[in-house]
């Protein structure tokens, strides 16, 4: 086939017109021979905005074939036409050792999914386990948390089918080097499944939480269908071992025995990171990053990257809500930059522990919620943490998070953002404590603000009165409050946020003034921990397989799902499929 790259058209072109253009670059006539074509990418050009460009890579195959193909691509002499051969997923062959149990699957998140879907269809009869609950009955525990405040922690944001990007944006874009075509077979999945078509071309490609609720019954009953078994509300307690070999999962509901289990909790699992640990599963420490969210209207957002921010003719030139990619640095030397950034969509309750908060951001498939959010984080490491144990930057986490409840009393801690500068630069010049500097401390009980809040119910709901119409629509899933955000973070993190903030401000017109709206906190932006793996994709214990986000080897649903198929990958080169036998491994 021909690939052709670089074929540009005015933003709201006519149908017929992409085809126009490649027959004119390929210097061909409408009749002279077949021709067919699929996109493989489009972006938006914005660089001389308010022009605005689409901009495609097409593969093309003509009815001469690859002689044919080749022939004209050496004619063209044109660098952005080449000839090239369709990359194609392949499964490898199965190993020699046969499967005496068949293997157990430990979360049901993007890697979990993929990793047990593709032995379900190759006929491993895998045995998925999930602490939380299906898709279905997950989406009303939620609605009802962010309704009552009233949290399961077993079926929230971070735990049940599905696994945290659920209730996300639904990006499906990676930055993983794929030479495999796995990327492209998890879009495929999803599109089978009934994810959107264009995600399979496009640049910034985005499934919606709405479209993952319709996706994910699908991709249950597939894997059920070919022999796959899953099971909710069963949580992984720990395992049994002989000298250093898998034998078997500890559950809630009793031992499951196998030599072959892999492990994908989540970034979210502390429980379970905390008994493997103490068991001792190896697990090493990993930096991650944290933050607050920032929400802005969308029109904002869709001026400074198109030029234009109305709808109508954002439509008329099939335009979607615009993202955007900061980055810049704290006068610490912290990177901060831009994470999860949600055009068009909400910010979230995520939290998934008793007395502890964090927030997250999440988009439907229209992404026209009105604002945009994001995350703004900084890197944080075993200077933050106070300590070098494995398991530091997840109390780190909570050590936050419990903060974060208690400036809300349970509910989203909020705060304009001039505020937040303003009374954080107020207390610097003062040389007042905003915020302890200990990493080990607990979180603060001297900030006259956030003990006299309780004192005062008339002052807080005006102040959240205040918020309400001033940000309105402030597009938040689940209570909030306002309260003084410039005290949640350690003091020289809120002044790189604050240094971060004035920079993309200077990028974007008005980033960082009246109408940006603080959200506290963003905590759970990948797992504080890894668990190290070999090149056979096992850990120091034979037959246990870390796999995705949870375990420090992904980032993302594409990431999460890719690793997963990776680890499906190398139980296939070891072990052929079990035979079709009855019985049972529960003890």
């Amino acid at each position: 086939m021909i690939r052709m790259n670089q074929l540009k058209l005015p933003c709201g072109h006519g149908e017929g017109d992409l085809e126009i253009r490649i027959l004119k670059t390929l210097k061909m006539k409408r009749t002279a021979e077949s021709l067919t074509y699929r996109i493989v990418r489009h972006s938006v050009d914005a660089r001389k905005k308010p022009l605005l460009y689409d901009v495609y890579t097409v593969d093309v195959s003509l009815g001469g074939g690859p002689a044919r193909e080749k022939s004209l691509v050496s004619k063209l002499k044109n660098n952005n036409i080449q000839y090239c051969r369709p990359v194609i997923y392949r499964f490898p062959k199965a190993g020699e050792t046969p499967m005496a149990e068949r293997p157990v699957v430990i979360g049901a998140g993007p890697a979990g999914l993929f990793c047990t879907l593709l032995l379900a269809r190759h006929g491993y009869r895998p045995l998925l386990i999930e602490r939380g609950r299906p898709v279905e009955q997950r989406q009303e525990d939620i609605r009802r948390f962010w309704e009552s405040g009233r949290l399961d922690p077993s079926s929230n944001v971070q735990f049940g089918e599905g696994g945290a990007g659920t209730f996300s944006d639904g990006k499906l874009n990676t930055l993983v080097n794929d030479k495999e075509g796995r990327a492209a077979f998890v879009l495929e999945t999803f599109v089978k499944a009934g994810g959107p078509p264009e995600i399979m071309y496009e640049a910034k490609p985005h499934v919606g939480s709405d479209r993952l609720l319709q996706i994910l019954p699908r991709l249950r009953a597939e894997i059920q269908a070919a022999g796959g078994e899953i099971r909710f509300e069963t949580c992984c307690l720990g395992f049994r071992t002989e000298q250093g070999v898998l034998t078997g999962v500890e559950t809630d509901k009793g031992l499951i025995r196998t030599h072959t289990a892999v492990l994908a909790p989540g970034h979210s699992a502390r429980d379970t990171f905390e008994r493997l640990f103490a068991q001792g599963v190896p697990m090493i420490q990993k930096n991650f990053a944290v933050g607050m969210r920032v929400s802005h209207p969308q029109s904002m957002i869709d001026r400074s990257q198109y030029g234009i921010d109305d709808p109508a003719q954002m439509r008329a030139m099939g335009l979607t809500a615009a993202p955007y990619k900061l980055t810049g640095k704290g006068r610490s030397g912290r990177g901060v930059y831009s994470f999860c950034m949600c055009p068009g969509g909400q910010v979230v309750n995520a939290s998934s522990e008793p007395g502890k908060l964090a927030v997250n951001g999440m988009s439907l498939y229209a992404r026209d919620s009105g604002r945009a959010n994001s995350a703004i984080v900084m890197t944080v490491g075993p200077e933050e943490f106070g300590s070098d144990h494995p398991l530091a930057g997840m109390e780190f986490q909570r050590r936050l998070e419990t903060r974060a409840w208690q400036l809300g009393q349970g509910r989203i801690p909020v705060e304009a953002y001039t505020e937040l500068k303003e009374k954080f630069e107020q207390a610097e010049r003062q040389d007042l404590p905003v915020c302890s500097a200990d990493p080990q401390a607990a979180p603060p009980r001297n900030d006259a603000e956030l003990t006299a809040r309780p004192q005062n119910h008339a002052a807080q709901a005006a102040a959240d009165a205040a918020i309400a119409e001033r940000f309105a629509p402030v597009c938040i899933e689940g209570g909030w409050t306002s309260a003084p955000l410039h005290t949640l973070l350690p003091a020289d993190m809120t002044r790189d946020f604050i240094d971060g903030m004035e920079d993309f401000g200077r990028r974007i017109k008005g980033f960082n003034g009246e109408e940006a709206l603080v959200i506290g906190l963003e905590s759970r932006t990948s797992s504080p921990v890894r668990i190290p793996r070999g090149e056979d994709m096992q850990s120091r214990i034979k037959g246990l397989y870390p796999c995705g986000e949870g375990a420090g080897y992904a980032g993302g649903i594409m990431s999460a799902a890719m690793d997963g198929m990776k680890t499906a990958e190398a139980i296939r080169k070891k072990y052929s499929p079990m035979a079709q036998q009855a019985g049972t491994d529960d003890k």
